[in-house]
């Protein structure tokens, strides 16, 4: 089932980070987007497994931004991170967004080609970035 996430989930959504190697997000931005946009906060629900995956969406007003995918190792290959993303959209869609965009690290070559499968392109833009505090 993908529902809104639940306060009371944080504590599965930093482990199924964690089981996939990624460092969780700071508490902070992870209450930043529960506060602006909860709707957009989605997490997989399995009866007797509790939160095995997990997406965070953000909004500028004009796109859809995905961030941090991820589904636990023990439960991927079912469609899970499919059906994430797709509800994800749905919800931008309803808002009005027509674009969606996402980073992927260029060395993660499944999430590259699951990223194609579901028909984004690759940008030729270089990503810079830089700390405000």
């Amino acid at each position: 089932m993908i529902r809104t996430f639940a306060p009371g989930d944080l504590p599965e959504v930093l482990d199924v980070w964690r089981a996939g190697g990624r460092d969780p997000l700071p508490a902070a931005e992870l209450d930043a987007v529960a506060a602006h946009a909860p709707e957009l906060l989605l997490v997989a629900d399995e009866p007797g497994a509790g939160v095995v995956g997990v997406v965070v969406g953000t909004t500028d007003a004009r796109r859809g931004w995905i961030h941090r995918l991820a589904v636990l190792p023990a439960h991927r290959r079912r469609g899970l991170a499919g059906a994430l993303v797709t509800e994800l959209e749905r919800r931008f869609t309803a808002r009005g967004l027509t674009r969606v965009n996402l980073l992927v690290l260029p060395g993660d070559e499944d999430a590259q080609r699951f990223w194609a499968r579901r028909g984004y392109a690759s940008c030729p833009d270089v990503l810079r970035t830089r700390d405000l505090a």
